[in-house]
């Protein structure tokens, strides 16, 4: 790929050299190219295999799209949630780059979509207990499964545990219809789409060798977990004692990282008691890290870090 300067300062081209990679890179219907022009006021043509940008912020659309153009050559798919990625890390004047993408799969890359994020898993590698603290949609899970992923396919823990309190709004497990199994899973399937999403089919061989097990919090007493990596989610549903318990099953060569919406609690009063008193007590220990998100970290659709700010405005 090749840049150049016309009109003294007045425009940029991109000169690329594949033209299927060009049309990746434009998404369909160019709604790329579009998503660019509208949050940063440019204006993006394409003549044959070179990219004018004219605007005001057209340094800043010329390095984005060169890094989305990187990743197709990679081997990477490109959708507007990397656009979107993107543009969070030119904002903070840093991007995403290789060397913190995690290796999930032989054939599957995962990125951090926002500085947040990258830091997030920068106290994943250096910390044996991280917290995640923040609202929904901002990739709290969802990493903590990648990077555990990672970890496997680095062969650096032997399991990879996830695991959630048995509460949830309005419901009690012993309602549900069916056997154990079938009570369990539905409540967990949002671990099992993180899984699957960062594994691909793999994600079922390893859960049925017992690789990787996903388990409400109570199957977790008692236990002493070596050589693995241990997610817990939903913690702000956790008492005191369900949280020290777990915290406390940490063996030798394992990692855990503890995710939490406090704004979610379903316990008595809506207050997270167990996830606020450990990180209380835990905030200046060695060893532990938290990260903490807030609304303008949320990479779902865009609306919903509108939703989420919205009710955060009104005390929700």
């Amino acid at each position: 790929m090749k840049k150049s300067k016309k009109s003294v300062s007045e425009q940029i081209t991109l000169e690329l050299d594949d033209n299927k990679l060009l049309a990746a890179l434009g998404g369909p219907h160019e709604k790329h190219f579009a998503r660019l022009e509208q949050r940063l006021d440019l204006r993006i043509t394409q003549r044959g295999n070179r990219i004018a940008i004219t605007g005001a912020d057209r340094r800043r659309g010329a390095t984005i799209l060169s890094a989305l153009y990187a990743r197709l050559e990679a081997g990477e798919s490109v959708t507007l949630a990397e656009v979107d990625s993107e543009l969070r890390f030119t904002d903070e004047g840093a991007r995403a780059d290789t060397a913190g993408a995690l290796r999930t799969a032989a054939t599957r890359l995962t990125r951090p979509r926002s500085p947040v994020q990258a830091a997030y898993l920068d106290l994943m590698r250096s910390h044996p207990l991280v917290f995640g603290i923040g609202p929904a949609g901002t990739g709290k899970t969802y990493l903590a499964a990648a990077f555990g992923a990672h970890m496997l396919y680095q062969r650096r823990v032997e399991r990879l545990i996830l695991s959630r309190p048995a509460l949830e709004a309005g419901e009690r497990l012993g309602f549900l219809p069916g056997d154990l199994k079938e009570k369990i899973d539905p409540y967990l399937r949002p671990l099992y789409d993180a899984l699957f999403d960062v594994l691909g089919e793999q994600a079922t061989r390893l859960i049925e060798q017992g690789v990787i097990e996903v388990a409400p919090l109570a199957f977790m007493r008692g236990r002493t977990l070596t050589r693995a990596f241990v997610i817990l989610d939903e913690a702000q549903n956790t008492t005191p004692a369900q949280m020290k318990m777990v915290l406390t099953r940490l063996g030798e060569d394992s990692q855990m990282v503890v995710t939490a919406d406090p704004g979610q609690s379903d316990l008595p009063g809506g207050v997270a008691v167990g996830l606020n008193e450990a990180l209380a007590i835990l905030d200046e220990v060695e060893g532990v890290a938290i990260q903490r998100f807030t609304d303008a970290d949320v990479v779902r659709h865009t609306l919903v870090s509108r939703i989420v700010r919205a009710y955060t405005a009104k005390g929700k």
